[in-house]
């Protein structure tokens, strides 16, 4: 094949303009054009630039796809080599490109010109049986000059054949906007669909018009059409491809702790027994540091997590875990990998503390649940001065490393537990509900220990030491090594910020006080403000008002001197603690017959008489469900 060369005086084009290189001074070209105008390039840069060329010299040679040469069947691929000797052999006289030794008389160029010597191979190759005529090996010859080795392999062994054969486009068109049409849909068979292109083809054809293919292969032709592109499946497969962004897909980097800490919660494959002998699923929130792979805090609850449940974890975080009674020393700080003798001179709370990292989050990273991106939750997150970044919606792959990890959880916590339910019902054994013995308490304290000692030292291969790239190490060997960069800055959690946590609302003060949810709160320190409008003129003068769903017996009332613990008017009359949801369920009972008042207070009688009936075992298993729903410690 012949090159292109250049060489002074030889003109190019470069740039969408015509150039004659003046020039050459080792690897630096000097050009200029007609006009005048020059410039001095890199050669290695003018011969990489796509608009390079040379003006009416040889089209270059190109590389061969070595690739592609080596993934052809071997007979091609011998065939090919076999007409490149061919091909050399008429063009030189020697069949490969060492050149050595003596040309046969039928094609040395020295005696024969150029047609002679394709006549001749040309007869050579018919006598071989390859049926060559002259105009073949002419037509050889251009295409190994233009595609090189590449240009001799028959192109019917590399012709690329379609997925949907030869099937009509008009059928191809109307399966692709019949499965487009029905992805928000509920699944249906591949009989449906069959039908549903037919009505449309005759819609649009008329009947008769085109005719739809046999069954099966119209089932092959909806796959060809289908597979990959998040058209089939079940629903839920379908609408989570269609949320899908597009790739590539960033992975996410933090290079600190708290830079980026990912909350979420999933069902916990467990049974548990709650309050009174009632067993009831639950549900599991967790906070996970990017960084370290940490999870910082852990809160079980029954289904259904609440703003509360939310913003209990960011509190969760930033406070030492305690060691509990009967744990070993071993799942201490104190013995662990974290620096402690470094940190326990900055942040005393960590002289008993459990080794799990304290890490005071940046930036939260949540999904589209209402929990999540909730007032409260919003204000609490605020309170602390954490940012929320909201992922879009059914986007499993944002937050990849808090799925993983509750996939951990239920590998290495979950199935070993009585009462194991597996993920779905079609792995639930037939003794679930009978093997379950644990208490909702007893298991958050067993996921509280496995955390420590089952998560927190256990090494993890996304997890490299900055120091030593090729060792994976465990999420406390990671803050470890990164909280000696980073630093560490003790938040303490007051009673006041453990109220800025709660769940708020804005409510006017009147004479009875303030009241919602069908409950009455008062107090005599709410006298100078009753029927006041607040400073918060864009509330409408109403006032901020902080409750706890797991304690509804008093709220907390933010007025100008400070927070304001205003109880329950009927306090008094229920004995036992219950919580907003055990409240509104026995109101709904209530039939209301007299004022609000006495409504109200009927309310609370009713209240704590189940209360009292589900502590004895008595009442309806709906009323002893009810009254198990656990309540949350008080401050």
């Amino acid at each position: 094949m012949t090159q292109a060369v250049v060489e002074v005086g030889a003109r190019l084009r470069y740039d969408g303009r015509v150039w004659r290189l003046a020039v050459l001074e080792g690897a630096r070209a000097t050009l200029v054009t007609d006009e005048g105008a020059s410039a001095v390039v890199l050669l290695p840069y003018l011969f990489a630039h796509p608009s390079f060329e040379v003006e009416g010299g040889p089209v270059p040679g190109r590389v061969p796809p070595f690739g592609l040469l080596e993934a052809l069947p071997v007979e091609v691929r011998e065939r090919a080599l076999a007409w490149q000797r061919h091909v050399r052999e008429v063009e030189t006289g020697f069949p490969d490109s060492v050149g050595q030794g003596v040309p046969r008389e039928q094609f040395d160029p020295a005696t024969r010109s150029l047609a002679q010597r394709e006549r001749a191979k040309a007869e050579e190759l018919t006598a071989a049986g390859w049926a060559a005529s002259a105009a073949t090996v002419r037509r050889m010859r251009a295409r190994y000059r233009s595609e090189g080795l590449w240009g001799l392999v028959d192109g019917r062994a590399v012709r690329e054949r379609s997925a949907l054969g030869r099937a009509d486009e008009r059928v191809v068109a109307a399966v692709r906007k019949v499965l487009e049409g029905q992805r928000e849909r509920s699944t249906g068979t591949l009989v449906r669909l069959r039908r549903r292109v037919g009505w449309l083809l005759e819609e649009e054809y008329g009947a008769g018009a085109v005719a739809l293919p046999p069954a099966s292969t119209f089932n092959r032709l909806v796959h060809a059409v289908a597979d990959g592109q998040g058209l089939l499946g079940t629903a839920a497969q379908r609408r989570w491809h269609a949320s899908r962004p597009a790739p590539p897909f960033t992975p996410t980097v933090a290079l600190r702790p708290g830079e980026l800490v990912m909350l979420d919660s999933t069902p916990l494959d467990v049974l548990a027994v709650l309050d009174d002998g009632v067993t009831g699923r639950l549900e599991l929130c967790i906070a996970l540091d990017v960084a370290t792979r940490s999870i910082c805090a852990s809160v079980v609850r029954p289904v259904g997590t609440t703003s509360v449940d939310a913003a209990m974890l960011l509190a969760q975080m930033v406070v030492p875990t305690a060691m509990r009674p009967g744990w070993d020393e071993a799942l201490s700080m104190q013995r662990s990998v974290i620096p402690y003798e470094r940190l326990i001179a900055l942040d005393a709370r960590l002289e008993q503390a459990a080794a799990r990292p304290v890490i005071m989050p940046e930036t939260v990273i949540v999904d589209q649940g209402r929990v999540y991106v909730s007032a409260s939750f919003v204000s609490a997150c605020e309170s602390l001065g954490v940012s929320v970044q909201p992922v879009p919606p059914a986007n499993g792959p944002a937050k990849g490393n808090v799925e993983r990890t509750f996939r951990a959880i239920a590998d290495g916590f979950s199935q070993y537990l009585p009462g194991h339910t597996g993920s779905d019902v079609s792995q639930r054994g037939v003794a679930a509900e009978q093997d379950a013995c644990w208490s909702l308490a007893q298991l958050q304290e067993l996921l509280d220990e496995w955390v420590i000692c089952g998560w927190q030292e256990r090494r993890h291969e996304a997890l490299r030491h900055p120091m030593m790239p090729q060792v994976a190490i465990s999420p406390n060997e990671m803050w470890a090594a990164l909280v000696a960069v980073t630093g560490h800055v003790p938040v303490p959690l007051s009673a006041d910020d453990y109220v800025e946590l709660l769940p708020l609302r804005w409510l006017a003060i009147n004479d009875y006080g303030v009241r919602f949810g069908y409950r009455t709160y008062d107090h005599p320190g709410l006298n100078p403000y009753r029927r006041r409008r607040s400073p918060q003129e864009d509330k409408n003068g109403r006032w901020e008002v902080h409750h706890n769903p797991y304690d509804p017996n008093r709220v907390w009332v933010r007025l100008s001197e400070g927070w304001l613990e205003v109880p329950w008017v009927h306090a008094e009359a229920v004995r036992r603690p219950f919580t907003a949801f055990t409240f509104d369920y026995v109101r709904r009972t209530v039939e209301r017959r007299e004022g609000r008042e006495e409504h109200e207070a009927a309310i609370a009688q009713a209240l704590d008489a189940l209360l009292r009936r589900a502590s004895q075992g008595l009442g309806s298993r709906r009323e002893r469900t009810v009254a198990a729903r656990p309540r949350r410690p008080r401050r």
